[in-house]
This record gives C-alpha cells, structure tokens and sequence, in this order.
C-alpha cells in the first residue's frame, strides 16, 4: 500500500524531531552517510509507531541523492522534505563543507523540487552563521542562488584564497542554503509546493557538542550565555518552527528563513556579544 512519503536526510536529533512532529501516517525514508545512523533512528521511530525506512544518503553526491529519491517513490509521491543534513567547521575541512553543506544542499533541493507533490513542503536547516556573515554584494547573493548546482563550487566566492578558514567556509555555506532556498521555492511554486529554511543557534544536539568541546567551544559557550535567552535551544524547538512552515498554517510561507537562535544574532550585531 502506498502512502505520502516524508524524505527526512540527516538522522540526526533536528531530523528525527522534525520527522517525529509532522511523520505521522507517513512512510519516512531516513537517508544518512552514515548508515548505521539511519538504522538507528528508523528503529527508535518504528518502535514509537511511525513507519520508518533506512537509506545509507551522501548528500556530497548527486547520484546518491538520486537513489534515496527514487527509493522514496516506490513507496508513494513525496510530500515532505526535511533536510537536516551537514557537517559542522569543527567537523570537516573547508571542502568537506562546501561539498555537503552547500553543492549538496542545493543538489537536494533542485532534484526534490522535480518530483515533490502539489501541496508539498519542504524545510532545510542552515544556521545562524549565515546571518552574522559581512553581507555579500546583491551580484554575489544571486549567484549564491542561482548558478547551476554543478557550477557553484567554481565561483570566484568559493576559491580557497576567498576563504579564510573552516567557520568562514561554512558561514558562506548557510548563506548559500538561504539565497538558493529562495530560488527554489519559486520553482517548487509552479508545482503548487513550498520551501523555507530554518536557521537555528546553539541546539544541544551532538554536532553542537562537537562544537562546544571544539576550538571555537569558549566562544559558543559565551555566545549562548550572553544572548537574551541566556540558553542553547532544544531539537523540539527547532520542530516548532517546522510545524509552522510544514502546516496549513504556514500556507502564506515559502521562499523565507526563520532565525531560531535565543537572539544570539541579535546580540552580536547590537548587544553584549558585539565584536
């Protein structure tokens, strides 16, 4: 029997929160690099009632992303996307993260685009660091957007000399998943589809760990202590947002951002965390 499909890529405690509050009567294919991962996090859904699938995913590789898709619709039309996917600057070097974060991101929601369902919706996670970036000339965003997926890691933007280091690699990464989440959503448009983006702060979940016992963990230590909630999120509250988006309550919403991330940003250009 075949049912709307949920795409969820990324099992990571973001992912599967999001995929927890809007899987339901779903089949849920969970695609990861890693995949034990996504056996890992089927199991726990299968055995709290969902109906749950794992795929082993590179989202670094269009062919790859083209399996997990074609997996996805022998089980019925795709009607969500959660990508949750991604490495973080303590994670992996400065290509690494271009490679999955950004040429992979746009890979995913170029070809997710082409077979979503009308009524359709989509939610990418990108992050604060977009947003504290030095802004990009209007000429620079647009080519964040709309350069074919196969081109992009060739911009002028994007060459080592341009990049300073593993944060500024990923900082160009989200501000890409941003611009590009914007162009795609006017494709997704035409076939009566949605797509947002949600940019989340200091969340406890892992990747965040990694982090915060990394290089940079003083500075996101005192990041999240020092902004108005004095508080890192939580995977739930990241899934609030998406339900808005993926609801009919956020019918009027596709081609935006939402920045979740305790005012932290808000801190940085004009409170106690300004450089």
């Amino acid at each position: 029997m075949k049912k709307e499909v949920m795409l969820l890529t990324g099992a990571g405690q973001i992912g599967v929160a999001i995929a927890r509050r809007m899987g339901y009567g779903k089949k849920i294919i969970i695609g990861d690099k890693s995949l034990e991962n996504a056996l890992a996090a089927a199991k726990t859904m299968t055995e709290a009632g969902f109906d749950a699938l794992p795929a082993e995913m590179d989202l670094a590789s269009r062919t790859s992303i083209l399996s997990v898709i074609d997996e996805a619709q022998k089980h019925g039309e795709i009607t969500m996307l959660v990508n949750a996917a991604g490495v973080s600057p303590s994670q992996a070097p400065v290509e690494a993260i271009l490679k999955v974060d950004l040429y992979g991101t746009a890979v995913l929601l170029e070809e997710a685009g082409k077979v979503i369902a009308p009524g359709g919706v989509g939610v990418t996670i990108s992050s604060q660091s977009g947003h504290r970036m030095k802004q990009l000339t209007p000429e620079e965003d647009e080519l964040l957007a709309c350069t074919p997926a196969e081109e992009l890691l060739s911009l002028d933007i994007l060459q080592p000399e341009n990049i300073r280091d593993t944060l500024h690699a990923y900082q160009l990464a989200k501000r890409c998943n941003e611009k590009r989440v914007m162009a795609e959503s006017v494709k997704w448009g035409e076939r009566g589809a949605r797509l947002n983006s949600i940019s989340p702060g200091i969340i406890v979940t892992p990747l965040a760990l990694d982090e915060l016992n990394g290089p940079r963990g003083d500075f996101y230590k005192n990041m999240f202590l020092k902004c108005p909630v004095g508080r890192p999120g939580t995977a739930d509250e990241v899934a609030n947002v998406a339900e808005l988006l993926m609801s009919d309550r956020g019918a009027f919403i596709t081609g935006a951002d939402f920045l979740i991330d305790g005012g932290a940003t808000a801190s940085y250009f004009y409170g106690a965390l300004r450089p």
